[in-house]
């Protein structure tokens, strides 16, 4: 497997294995990877394959049982707002507004009012939401909210955006349209980004890099580039290449499907 040459992320003979003895459970083992700064790299493999468990080692959520996690050349620990997370289900503080959920982990930060302000207004117009400042959650759609947790979690500037199914809840059509909104964000010179998702168009729709993972316990089965642009709000999906390499993904994924089922 070729690694990017300058690492943002660096993951070195990672393995998670929960419990003790006879209940112990692997869920990852011997996971290399290297992530360069600026990448868009997407993972996806069958249910149960450790996606979430490994995007929750680099948010720092868990600790592995086994090698190390880098970010930047500093060993992960713990949290931290070098890495900004996007969930499947809207994690927005459902008593603020649009306004002050994204300025939420700003405002932790201890940064200045004015400075809030102005930050704030700019990852509103960022994902489209002007004159939405003053809703509550509940006021708006799945889609909207999921802009708003997007604004909140690249407001304070993270290293790498760590997303997690985030589309995963949504109608196609705003689905859609959102992978259009993540691109174009990370093309303006947004953070690096993870993406998991069980969806293999929109991993090869999304990412510049799509791993595999195989089935339980989770490892890297391949890693595979696309080389050719998708792009926003285009029809890509009827561009032979991306068929290809869609239905690559889908046959490696799949013969994982069926280790897993026997």
């Amino acid at each position: 497997m070729s690694e990017p040459a300058l690492a943002c992320l660096e993951l070195s003979g990672v393995g998670m294995r929960y419990g003790e003895g006879d209940k112990a459970l692997t869920a990852l083992t011997s996971i290399e990877l290297a992530i360069a700064e600026h990448e868009f790299v997407t993972i996806v493999g069958p249910s149960g394959c450790g996606k979430s468990t490994l995007l929750y080692l680099i948010a720092g959520f868990l600790r592995p049982t086994a090698g190390s996690l880098q970010l930047r050349g500093k060993p992960i620990t713990k949290p931290g707002p070098d890495r900004g997370i996007v969930f499947q289900r809207y994690s927005l503080f459902p008593w603020l507004t649009v306004r002050a959920n994204i300025g939420y982990g700003l405002a932790e930060q201890g940064t200045p009012r004015a400075e809030r302000d102005r930050i704030v207004a700019e990852y509103v117009r960022m994902v489209h939401l002007e004159g939405c400042e003053d809703r509550y959650p509940r006021e708006l759609s799945g889609g909207m909210q999921q802009r708003v947790a997007l604004a909140q979690a690249l407001a304070c500037k993270p290293d790498i955006l760590l997303m997690d199914e985030p589309f995963g809840a949504l109608d196609a059509q705003t689905r859609r349209i959102l992978q259009d909104e993540v691109r174009r964000i990370w093309r303006g010179g947004a953070a690096t980004v993870l993406f998991i998702t069980h969806d293999v168009e929109e991993a090869v729709a999304l990412g510049t890099r799509i791993v595999v993972m195989s089935a339980r316990p989770g490892r890297i089965k391949e890693v595979l580039t696309r080389d050719f642009d998708v792009g926003d709000g285009e029809d890509y999906d009827a561009n032979p290449a991306f068929t290809r390499l869609k239905l690559r993904v889908w046959h490696s994924v799949k013969e994982e499907v069926d280790a897993a089922r026997a």
